[in-house]
Order: structure tokens, then C-alpha cells, then sequence
């Protein structure tokens, strides 16, 4: 893949983050279809999706919690634009708030969502665990987290992701490494999950992890 995408996976910007945006949308669909299917998610619902990059997965909690209000933040200029581009007719209608930001200073008080999700993200947060207790500040007690990884932290993935790897100092998490800094950072109940699947890019298999704990 050309260097100039891959780097814009952390952070899109300009033309090139305009792609991206346009193939994670795509290649992740699969993804965060398996992952929501391990949601309970009510029709009245507040949930924050963090890291929201083109505004797919805030769309698709808009029509799981018809009745609650959806907010997306990114830190990418781009993908707050694109976001609401997407989200152009929820966001008038006030189910939608799409907000540039980041995951460690959250714009939000505290105990205001009942669902907070990273799909595809958390390999960026700047100081995880510190990053996660900020998640547990704005949820409301008993509210849940769920991260989605399309990669699981085996040596296998560690090897596929390589390129992604080195170029973003990305972190790429085990399932037990996942589930322990969950537990450090205060939360509890926490459940991990996994799928084998292949990789849309290089045809080679990888597995798929998800979390969810309770706060």
C-alpha cells in the first residue's frame, strides 16, 4: 500500500486522508458488523464512538438508538468533515454530534454516555490506560466500553501489520493485554472475543478481536 495511506490512518488529512477515509469505511464493514453483534443496545441510548473517522458507525447507532443521541469525535479535521457529510440529516434532526477532539481530554462531562466504542482506534491512543480512565470518567455507571480490532496481537498480525506497524508506532494489542488494562483502568465485567477472517488487502488470515467491560 502506498506509504503516504498508510500514514494517514492515524491522522487523515488532505487528498490522501479523503481515501483513506473512503476504504476504511468500506474494508471495516465486515468488522463492526461482527463486533456490534456482541451489543445490547437500547432504543434510548447515548453512545459516543471515539475515533468516528468517515461517520459509519455513528450512522449505523443513529438507527440502533433511534430513540438516544449519538456524538463522534475524531481529532482529524478531515474526519469530522466527512463525518458530517454523512450525518448531514441526523445531525439537523438533532440525534447526531459529530466534535473534533481528543481521547485523552474528552470534551464531554462526566457519566454521560451509556455505550462509549473505539473501533479500529485504540492502536493510537497516545497513553492507553490514562485514555481509558478518561472513557470511564464521561460513562455513566454501569455504561459499557467496546473496542474493535481488526488485528488480535498474535505474531501472525504482528507480521501482516508490519508495514502499519513501524510507519504509526501503533500498539497492537493481545486479547489478554487487552483485557488487563481494562481491569487496570477500573473497569470490570470484561469480556473479550475473537474471529478468524482474512485480510482484504494481502489475502492472509488474521483474527479479529473485540472487548466489552463494564464500568
Amino acid at each position: 500500500m502506498d506509504e503516504k495511506l498508510i500514514k494517514n490512518a492515524q491522522k487523515p488529512e488532505g487528498e490522501y486522508g479523503e481515501k483513506m477515509i473512503e476504504r476504511m469505511n468500506k474494508s471495516h464493514e465486515s468488522l463492526a458488523q461482527w463486533g456490534v453483534s456482541h451489543l445490547d443496545i437500547g432504543s434510548s441510548d447515548i453512545i459516543l464512538d471515539i475515533g468516528c473517522g468517515g461517520g459509519i458507525n455513528v450512522q449505523r447507532f443513529s438507527n440502533m438508538a433511534p430513540e438516544g443521541k449519538i456524538y463522534g469525535l475524531d481529532y482529524s479535521e478531515v474526519s469530522v468533515e466527512k463525518s458530517k457529510e454523512l450525518n448531514k440529516d441526523i445531525i439537523e434532526k438533532g440525534q447526531v454530534e459529530i466534535d473534533q477532539g481528543s481521547v485523552s481530554e474528552l470534551p464531554y462531562d462526566d457519566e454521560t454516555f451509556d455505550l462509549v466504542t473505539g473501533f479500529e482506534t485504540v492502536y493510537f491512543w497516545p497513553d492507553f490506560i490514562n485514555d481509558l480512565k478518561e472513557v470511564k470518567r464521561v460513562l455513566k455507571k454501569g455504561g459499557s466500553i467496546f473496542i474493535c480490532n481488526e488485528a488480535s496481537g498474535s505474531n501472525e498480525d504482528k507480521e501482516l501489520m508490519e508495514d502499519h506497524i513501524n510507519l504509526l508506532g501503533m500498539k497492537v494489542f493481545t486479547e489478554d493485554e487487552l483485557g488487563d488494562s481494562l481491569i487496570e483502568a477500573g473497569f470490570n465485567e470484561v469480556l473479550t472475543f475473537t474471529k478468524e477472517s482474512n485480510d482484504k488487502l494481502t489475502h492472509k488470515d488474521t483474527d479479529w478481536l473485540c472487548a466489552i467491560a463494564r464500568k
